[in-house]
């Protein structure tokens, strides 16, 4: 019986395609999510989920792939916000909050206006539909997160020391500004991969609860990054399950199954804190 509950799901070709993207997202979000929280950048990785739905509602009028609309103008979204941030005068969390909300605005009466003729359900954007992924998108996905796996790998060092000491880094000659704009590039391709699995509302949680119970019990920093992908891929995978069997919506299953982990590590994190 219970060796049918774990494989059941996958007699089936849309739980494997689902199963492929899980992992990809698994693996991505909580790769990027450890510099994210280093450099206290959650709320921007929400601002560019957020900013980018009228273009997906656009793309979807146009007839245009959800990632083709979606990856330009999430690239064009995160650098307009780096860019504004470091000119803004109102504050930081001031300027993304009045960016990305103007932006879900927009995308909310556009979804509005063309619900007749765009197949986009707006739950689907918002809190993700997982079982839906088509072989497609399952392509995109993987293609996104090589990009930003491979991009970490590449300038690892550059954006390890300017998340942690960016005066430092910019007084030693390195160039902030171009490792800024790379860095928020990989983290909009990062989200984009992961809409439709999660959902605009609830990528956060992919993005930063891993990452947050990883820092709870490593000590070293890219250890912590290793960990918090392992436990990104068994919230994603547990949402999955959750989702087949129980029939829970996939987004919140996997944010939930985050929490909980996030939750284990905290209890134990005085008695289990590793290298």
């Amino acid at each position: 019986m219970g060796i049918d509950l774990i494989f059941e799901p996958f007699s089936y070709e849309f739980m494997i395609r689902s199963l492929y993207v899980s992992i990809l997202v698994g693996i991505t979000l909580p790769l990027i999510g450890s510099f994210v929280i280093n450099r206290n950048l959650g709320f921007m990785g929400d601002a560019i989920a957020h900013s980018s739905l009228p273009i997906l509602v656009v793309g979807s009028v146009l007839g245009v792939s959800i990632f083709l609309a979606a990856i330009p103008a999430a690239i064009i979204i995160a650098i307009t916000l780096g860019y504004i941030i470091s000119k803004s005068s109102v504050g930081e969390d001031t300027a993304i909050g009045i960016i990305f909300s103007t932006f879900f605005a927009i995308g909310i009466i556009l979804l509005k206006k063309y619900n007749q003729s765009i197949t986009l359900n707006i739950e689907d954007i918002l809190f993700g539909q997982i079982l839906g992924v088509s072989s497609e998108d399952v392509i995109s996905t993987l293609a996104l997160s090589l990009i930003v796996i491979l991009t970490l790998i590449i300038f690892y060092k550059q954006i390890l020391y300017l998340s942690f000491d960016p005066i430092g880094a910019k007084v030693t000659g390195l160039n902030t500004r171009l490792f800024d704009s790379i860095f928020l590039i990989v983290l909009s391709l990062a989200i984009i991969g992961a809409l439709q699995s999660v959902g605009i509302i609830l990528v956060l949680s992919m993005l930063i609860t891993p990452a947050a119970a990883a820092k709870l019990i490593m000590k070293n920093f890219f250890s912590a990054m290793i960990v918090s992908s392992f436990f990104g891929v068994i919230a994603a995978i547990t949402g999955l399950y959750f989702s087949y069997h129980i029939n829970l919506p996939s987004g919140p299953a996997m944010a939930l199954s985050s929490t909980g982990i996030f939750l284990i590590c905290w209890m134990f994190r005085r008695s289990v804190r590793l290298v």
